[in-house]
């Protein structure tokens, strides 16, 4: 964890952009000045309440009907002035305290609203995400767990800013409007012959210094346990979705010993941490407690003095007690809002660190492959050198030109690199350098589709938008592919990444591609789940309804290989870059 001011720096980095630079920005204010005002106003009836005890407990001491009633239902005109009845100041306490968790809930939704939508977008942007995902160091602090940041740290975030700030300028106003009222009922003490006005004043202070210091000694290590623990939990969350992701893996290996192993070992790093937790909060517990407890009767044992010397009445010394108590309370913030303090830090470094990886990969991008459009429609690499993120190199200084209308077949063996340079080609693949030409309408099917979520409509038009073709467009495509049962289904909603199965969801990666109709078509092993007879049939459509598409096929066999005119092997021997070699279209090009 870093100190105390570059924590402050990154919390206000990270507050500052909704409020000086988002469209919300203007009625965010008011929302916050609103919000402030009502906060405030609720110190104002602290005030108001504290005088009203005065005389209340006075006209209890005096047995005083007439006032008692007074002051509880209507007004009475007191020493202290008008002062209302316990009723009318109720109902206004209630009304400022319901409209104010109320508007600060609306600015919450309405911040985290806009902070989401911006992390999203710088995470999505320039491929970031998954330039992220690329890191080799598995620990590295702001790259994992994206979803728990962006879902979680921004909703707390929000949330502990606006409750600590506020929390804060509320005991600011409160200590500023109480010490003074403290002060003037304190009166004077002697102390070794020294004469100490305002002498209650002082103690609070002194009583709250201590208690703070003692509180930020044993609380300390709350901060990096905290960040822990949001870490382990998220990573125990991700392990059960993978579970719930791969069931069906997982049952045809009869993996379940094994995950369950797995998943009880991260399970078991939330425990631990969570016992680390648990005996720290104790400590903390066991110190805040304690002086909150003592807190409650120490004010009145520092003002007994001057009630029994008769200085005060019982309505004066209940005014003291309680003007005491909100200026030890405000003093002692720090206190009781620690824990909420070491959790909020903790979010403000998680936040900050994943926005410096999305800002770093952000900025890595377009470094790396100089990327042009190509005005014939021909494919080039020029002075290319491929790596992997630990810098092996695949390729280096290769040259490559594909002509249009002459489709390619890339084959080699597995670990070669016919993948990563499959990657390049498709622009998301940062690691080595060199200059890539590639003409604007290019589509590219990896081996596993993404299968989103939603209606079958938006699955087979993905990533176009799901009305961007009509029922019988894409039920022909669907007819095209071999899944003409499922064209009835369209507007279905289930789990389609579970229903359809490896073969079939390969299937409608080839059905997007017909409903895109490109120029180039790049297929890393598409077809792969697919038998050769179903493998074949897939193609032939594909040269049939797309007849102007140029074909750059990754794969090994031969079926495949002969709706190709070229074949390009990748040899490379271990530990050494490859090189890219013409090969025969025969049989043999499944090696």
């Amino acid at each position: 964890m870093r100190g105390l001011g570059s924590f402050l720096k990154d919390a206000y980095r990270l507050a500052r952009p909704y409020f000086s630079r988002s469209d919300e920005r203007w009625s965010a204010w008011g929302l916050l000045i609103a919000i402030v005002v009502l906060n405030l106003s609720q110190v104002g009836l602290s005030v108001v309440l504290n005088y009203w005890r005065r005389e209340f407990y006075n006209s209890l001491q005096q047995k005083n009907w007439s006032a008692f009633m007074d002051l509880i239902f209507v007004y009475r005109q007191t020493p202290s002035g008008w002062m209302p009845g316990f009723c009318e100041l109720a109902v206004v306490f209630i009304g400022i305290a319901v409209y104010s968790v109320y508007l600060n809930q609306w600015l919450q939704i309405r911040w985290r609203r806009w902070m989401t939508t911006r992390y999203l977008d710088e995470w999505l942007a320039d491929r970031a995400y998954y330039r992220i995902s690329l890191t080799t160091d598995h620990a590295a602090i702001g790259t994992d767990n994206p979803d728990q940041r962006i879902a979680e740290d921004l909703r707390d975030f929000t949330d502990n800013t606006l409750t600590l700030g506020l929390g804060l300028l509320s005991n600011i106003v409160s200590l500023a409007s109480f010490v003074g009222i403290l002060w003037g009922l304190s009166g004077a003490v002697e102390f070794f012959g020294v004469s100490i006005p305002g002498y209650m004043v002082w103690v609070a202070i002194v009583y709250a210094v201590i208690g703070s210091w003692l509180t930020h000694l044993v609380g300390r290590p709350l901060a990096a346990l905290n960040f822990r623990q949001q870490r382990v939990e998220a990573d125990f969350r991700y392990s059960l979705v993978r579970v719930r992701e791969n069931m069906e893996g997982i049952a045809l290996y009869r993996g379940e010993h094994e995950e369950q192993g797995l998943l009880l070992h991260r399970f078991g790093a939330v425990i631990g941490n969570w016992y680390a937790i648990m005996r720290r909060m104790k400590l903390l517990n066991t110190l805040t407690v304690g002086y909150d407890q003592v807190a409650v009767v120490f004010p009145v044992v520092v003002a007994a003095p001057r009630y029994f010397s008769g200085a005060i009445e019982l309505g004066g010394m209940m005014q003291t007690v309680g003007a005491f108590s909100q200026v030890q309370s405000s003093l002692s913030w720090f206190v009781g809002a620690y824990a909420s303090l070491a959790n909020w830090r903790a979010i403000v470094e998680r936040l900050t660190t994943f926005h410096g990886a999305i800002v770093a990969a952000r900025a890595a991008a377009g470094q790396d492959f100089e990327r042009v459009d190509s005005p014939d429609g021909t494919v080039r690499l020029h002075d290319l050198t491929l790596a992997l993120p630990n810098g092996t190199k695949l390729l280096e200084h290769a040259e490559l030109v594909l002509q249009p209308g002459h489709s390619v077949v890339v084959t080699g063996r597995s670990g070669s690199g016919k993948s990563t340079l499959f990657r390049v080609f498709a622009g998301i693949w940062p690691f080595g350098h060199g200059s890539v030409q590639l003409p604007g309408r290019a589509f590219f099917l990896p081996q596993r589709p993404y299968i989103p979520l939603g209606n079958l409509r938006h699955v087979i038009a993905y990533p176009q938008p799901a009305d961007s073709f009509d029922r019988a467009t894409l039920a022909a495509a669907l007819t095209d592919v071999g899944l003409a049962s499922f064209a009835e289904l369209l507007d279905r909603d289930e789990n389609w990444p579970m229903r359809l199965s490896g073969g079939e969801q390969q299937r409608v990666a080839i059905a997007r591609a017909l409903l895109a109709r490109p120029d180039w078509i790049f297929l890393d092993e598409a077809t792969a789940s697919l038998d050769p007879e179903a493998e074949t049939a897939l193609y032939r459509v594909l040269r049939e309804r797309l007849p102007n598409a140029t074909l750059v096929s990754i794969a090994h066999r031969a079926s495949v290989a002969a709706f190709h005119e070229r074949r390009l092997v990748l040899r490379r021997e271990e530990g050494k870059p490859g090189e890219l070699v013409p090969g025969d279209i025969l049989p043999a090009a499944a090696d």
